[in-house]
């Protein structure tokens, strides 16, 4: 499933507005891109973009047919959308659908129907909101695992059916379900509870003091009942590792432990950077859910997080989810220079101060400084460093004209100091 298209005729401050959702050539000339990033100043609409896009995937999987009309609600958009399920195109154009080569437009009923994208077609889709970090997101990340399997022992396979039957369109925000969280580290809980057991019971035959037979007993074990800590270790730590951390594998005080890699401290999850939170909040779900042909979108990923993480955030991302179309929005130049130029799409104010939009222009991996330039539209010399490069251009005018060679040392001696300290 992926989008391809967006045209808005109106929506709330948007008017006129046309994205080609696709390759502009080379090999896959036409083809949707894999990734998409939104630029632009504040009240653009980038986040209004996002929920657009949410909205329209949730209306179009919500569809229930009866012929040639849709029994649901409308959806309150003016314009075209388009979207790729497996290889059948499904357009939302003013409020009628087109699918399979067959219109259907609305009339609201009561009558049961069928949907219209059927379950062999559906795949899901996250959105990720700016404000994910919370306390509230956290706070399951704060106890101890014996404690969450005592408490929710009785509903872990409930919520578990629960996630992983017919639950499209997942939102995490501040205030997400704390049962989603349990259901992502509900196959880590499971696994200690597991772990707990059997190492009782091989104490309790008394290997204890049989140190190689306990090892050998437990290692067979091991071998039917992964531990799913491992795996995400494995796509976790490399982006953490930045910060002097790792997942602990052994510490037995959280679902998710982690540690300093120089002392081997233990750092509660609460005790972590912002930047860490958001990145546990958004990596966890990636790794536990079902990603294959589904649309990601994300508001400001690089929240909290030091230009050098940010640079390759979109590779972790695609690491953890490679066939998935991802659709970011964005305030950052290092986040913004891992797309290509027809990855990006430019929102800005005309001359007549209504949203426009245009492609980038800079090449993957640019300088960010360039990319401020070229794709934000940002002079990045603030009026101090635009005052001291004047002063230089200044100099180099009047050391051209000087003639005394005492002065002009004098002057050489200045720009050769301006210079170097503003890489001018």
């Amino acid at each position: 499933m992926k989008i391809s298209k967006l045209y808005i005729d109106q929506f709330r401050h948007l008017e006129n507005l046309e994205f080609d959702f696709t390759y502009q050539s080379g090999e896959r000339k036409g083809q949707p891109l894999d990734k998409i990033c939104f630029i632009g100043q504040s009240a653009t609409g980038k986040t209004g973009l996002l929920e657009l896009i949410y909205d329209c995937l949730r209306f179009a999987i919500e569809l229930e047919v009866d012929e040639n009309v849709y029994t649901n609600e409308e959806i309150n958009f003016n314009g075209e959308i388009n979207f790729l399920f497996n290889k059948s195109s499904l357009k939302i154009k003013d409020n009628e659908v087109y699918f399979r080569k067959k219109k259907f437009t609305s009339r609201l009923s009561d009558k049961t129907n069928e949907f219209l994208i059927s379950e062999d077609l559906l795949k899901d889709f996250f959105f990720f909101k700016a404000n994910l970090i919370s306390d509230t997101n956290i706070n399951i990340f704060t106890n101890n695992p014996v404690d969450l399997i005592e408490k929710h022992s009785n509903e872990l396979t409930d919520i578990s059916n629960y996630y992983q039957t017919n639950n499209y369109g997942l939102i995490f925000d501040k205030e997400a379900d704390p049962k989603i969280w349990l259901y992502l580290i509900h196959d880590i809980l499971e696994y200690r509870k597991n772990f707990t057991q059997k190492m009782s019971e091989l104490i309790h035959k008394g290997l204890i003091a049989y140190p190689e037979k306990l090892s050998s007993e437990f290692q067979k074990w091991q071998k039917n009942n992964s531990n799913q800590l491992d795996l995400f270790a494995e796509k976790f730590n490399p982006i953490i590792k930045k910060l002097n951390l790792e997942v602990d594998l052994v510490n037995a005080e959280y679902s998710i432990p982690i540690k300093n890699k120089k002392n081997d401290e233990i750092i509660p999850i609460q005790n972590t950077s912002t930047g860490t939170k958001g990145l546990l909040l958004s990596f966890l779900p990636l790794f536990k859910l079902e990603t294959k042909d589904s649309i990601i979108l994300i508001d400001e990923p690089e929240r909290s997080l030091y230009p050098d993480m940010q640079m390759d955030l979109m590779d972790h991302y695609q690491n953890l989810a490679p066939k998935a179309q991802f659709i970011v929005a964005t305030h950052s130049p290092f986040l913004a220079a891992s797309f290509e130029p027809d990855e990006r799409f430019i929102l800005y104010f005309d001359n007549e101060g209504k949203v426009a939009v245009r492609r980038g222009s800079s090449p993957i991996g640019d300088d960010p400084n360039d990319m401020l330039y070229n794709d934000f539209g940002i002079n990045y010399i603030n009026k101090y460093g635009q005052e001291k490069y004047q002063e230089y251009l200044d100099l180099k005018q009047k050391i051209y004209f000087e003639t005394d060679p005492k002065k002009k040392e004098e002057i050489s001696e200045q720009l050769e100091k301006l210079g170097d300290e503003y890489n001018f």
